[in-house]
C-alpha cells in the first residue's frame, strides 16, 4: 500500500509562490511516475504536472502552468514538490498528489488534498 501525504498549500496574493510537498510512504519504486492535479470549484480535476524516471528524467504540465510551475522529485525521501510562481487566482484549487504505479500492478493512488487559495 501506499500513501501519500501534501503539504504547503495556503493563501497567497496573485503573482506570489507557494511550494507544494507530497511525502509518499510504503513501497515506492523509482518506475512510479507521480504528479499533481487540482480541482477547482465548480470544474473537473486536472493534470497540473507529472513527473516520470523511465528512460530519463521527464516532466510534463498542462499548459495553463508549463510556464509558471516547476515539478520536482527526491527519490531519497520519496517526496515530490509543485513549485508555483506567478499565482493568479484561477490557480485557485485544491491540489492532490497522485502516484501511478506500473510495477507489481497498474494502479493509482491519491493524497487527501491541500487548499491553494489566491487572492487578487
Amino acid at each position: 500500500q501506499v500513501e501519500l501525504v501534501e503539504s504547503g498549500g495556503g493563501l497567497v496574493q496573485s503573482g506570489g509562490s507557494l511550494r507544494l510537498s507530497c511525502a509518499a510512504s510504503g513501497t515506492i519504486f523509482s518506475s512510479d511516475a507521480m504528479g499533481w492535479f487540482r480541482q477547482a470549484p465548480g470544474k473537473q480535476r486536472e493534470l497540473v504536472a507529472r513527473i516520470t524516471s523511465i528512460g530519463g528524467i521527464r516532466a510534463e504540465y498542462a499548459d495553463s502552468v508549463k510556464d509558471r510551475f516547476t515539478i520536482s522529485r527526491d527519490n531519497t525521501k520519496n517526496t515530490v514538490y509543485l513549485q508555483m510562481n506567478s499565482l493568479t487566482p484561477e490557480d485557485t484549487a485544491v491540489y492532490y498528489c497522485n502516484l501511478r504505479s506500473v510495477f507489481p500492478t497498474r494502479y493509482e493512488y491519491w493524497g487527501q488534498g491541500t487548499q491553494v487559495t489566491v487572492s487578487s
